[in-house]
């Protein structure tokens, strides 16, 4: 039997703020005080709060999956967090607005938000430095509260990780769970490896783009997301790619590595860039300055040429639709680029377009959504988003914002 109340705590902590960061989640059973499950995990560079915000997440996630019928209360030594998803304090913070988002997709109707002293909060802040310590990483269930088998499973030992043994959190977040009706269609959304492009921060549009390859730091990024994907192989139905040539070698690996078919979908494209496709930055700045100030921060303003962030939504909606369509309760690995993967997650938070402005989004990073199918009187699926720009552990390339 699943517990019918649970009590979550959660903390996190950057050691520099922003620095080295981690976060702790502690899963427990309201009426006897038993620790069904804990999640101690690092985030690469981040700040305390992104941290914190990450930490209620990962028991929101625990408690989907151990006790998704339960009552839930968070225990959290944040006044910020706390005061925030109560809703009491507005969520000014850019970086907090999409991490909120998230939580609130997660966490039941009902849960409720309690302030409790850092003292109190010792358990989770335990873990967090663990994780920071080197010392562990990832999920560990102590007590099934499940007749059915367990949707996450223990995870550690680093040791074990190095010999080969993946996050089972890919695994958990790509089975979904029990807040929609009906078997859901799940994408696991992956981004390309890097290009010379990428590296040189250059704009790199869709199919009217120069379309430059992988280049061998990319290949290597995509085929250890495969594997660290791989675990979950049998779940997985088709990989979709955007047509683009560095979505398309970066799904032809996920591919190999996974053993399932490959197919392709225009919707899920990168947005065209139009005359900047393939400058940096700083050149067009130079050369289109005009042009580039009404475009930046707009949703309706495009390069001459290129796409609007409104026409990439509206495109990549529609090979939304497709992809449910044809594919209604499977899970699906979708290849894809930034704008496409950020328009998606804002879609199925119910966050505004520009909240795209507001998402960092790693190369071959992975990023979990699920659709259940609508409801009684609904007419739109009810979307939950389950991961966001996860990488494999250990691989500083993907832990490096300031190179992207």
């Amino acid at each position: 039997m699943s517990a019918r109340r649970v009590v979550i705590e959660a903390d996190g902590g950057s050691r520099g703020n922003p620095g080295p960061s981690a976060y702790g989640a502690v899963l427990r059973d309201a009426d006897t005080g038993e620790v069904i499950a804990e999640d101690g995990t690092t985030l690469g560079v981040a700040t305390n709060n992104v941290a914190e915000y990450s930490g209620l997440i990962a028991g929101l996630r625990l408690a989907a999956a151990h006790a998704p019928d339960a009552e839930v209360e968070v225990r959290m030594d944040s006044k910020l967090v706390v005061e925030q998803m109560s809703g009491r304090w507005k969520i000014k913070h850019p970086d907090m607005v999409p991490l909120a988002a998230e939580a609130t997709s997660l966490a039941p109707f009902g849960t409720t938000y309690t302030w409790v002293p850092r003292a109190e909060n010792a358990y989770a802040d335990r873990l967090a430095n663990e994780a920071l310590d080197g010392r562990r990483h990832g999920v560990t269930v102590h007590l099934d509260t499940s007749d059915e088998e367990s949707l996450i499973e223990e995870i550690e030992s680093p040791a074990s990780a190095a010999e080969g043994e993946r996050p089972a959190s890919i695994q958990a977040q790509a089975r979904g769970w029990s807040a929609g009706t009906g078997e859901p269609t799940t994408l696991v959304l992956v981004r390309h490896g890097v290009t010379a492009h990428t590296l040189e921060k250059r704009f790199s549009g869709g199919l009217a783009s120069a379309n430059p390859g992988l280049s061998d730091e990319g290949r290597a990024q995509v085929r250890a997301t495969a594997e660290w994907i791989a675990p979950i192989a049998e779940q997985v139905d088709l990989v979709v790619a955007s047509p683009v040539r560095r979505t398309r070698e970066s799904a032809e690996i996920v591919s190999e590595v996974l053993g399932v078919p490959l197919a392709e979908e225009a919707g899920f494209a990168e947005m065209e860039f139009g005359h900047w496709d393939g400058l940096t930055f700083g050149e067009v700045a130079e050369r289109h300055r005009e042009e580039l100030d009404s475009w930046l921060g707009s949703l309706d303003n495009a390069p001459r040429g290129g796409e609007s962030f409104r026409v990439v939504e509206k495109r990549v909606l529609a090979g939304l639709e497709r992809v449910l369509d044809e594919h209604a309760g499977r899970t699906i690995v979708v290849v894809s680029h930034v704008t496409p993967i950020k328009t998606l997650v804002a879609h199925a938070v119910g966050a505004p377009l520009d909240a795209v402005f507001r998402m960092e989004l790693t190369p071959a990073s992975v990023t979990v959504l699920s659709f259940y199918p609508p409801g009684a009187g609904e007419s739109e699926p009810r979307a939950s988003m389950r991961l966001y720009n996860a990488q494999p552990p250990g691989l500083d390339a993907f832990v490096d914002p300031a190179r992207w």
